[in-house]
């Protein structure tokens, strides 16, 4: 998933579960290569660093990753990476993501979209009264 600043989804990809995360980042950003010309910095987890080269090769873009302080053993609050995980949470909210019900990756990806799309609406105009899910 690739997400803005203020946890709005750009892109979505959604694989089988034996796909590593970092595997799975290559066709989710091709998604987006020459759609979004003000992207410039991309941050990301650890598990990312190694493809930061194909991201600058192929998307011409600077790949950051978040990594956590060596010296802790304890949870800790990482910059940036609290927005895509916030956005997990509330896409968790909804039922229908709250568990995997669905045998059909595109049809995950559209019950994400069109939970992303119920909260921004809400968001919008929050006395609307309809539910989704």
């Amino acid at each position: 998933m690739l997400v803005d600043t203020l946890g709005l989804i750009w892109a979505l990809v959604v694989l089988p579960a034996d796909v590593q995360d970092r595997d799975a980042a290559k066709p989710l950003l091709n998604t987006v290569r020459g759609r979004l010309p003000r992207l410039s910095v991309i941050w990301a987890d650890g598990a990312y660093a190694a493809i930061t080269d194909w991201v600058q090769r192929h998307c011409h873009w600077l790949l950051t990753t978040i990594l956590k302080p060596v010296h802790l053993h304890r949870f800790v609050v990482l910059p940036k990476r609290w927005i895509v995980e916030r956005t997990f949470a509330w896409l968790g909210r909804y039922r229908r993501l709250s568990k995997d019900y669905e045998c059909n990756p595109r049809s995950s990806e559209a019950w994400i979209y069109l939970s992303m799309i119920h909260r921004m609406t809400r968001r919008m105009m929050p006395n609307l009264s309809f539910y989704v899910g």
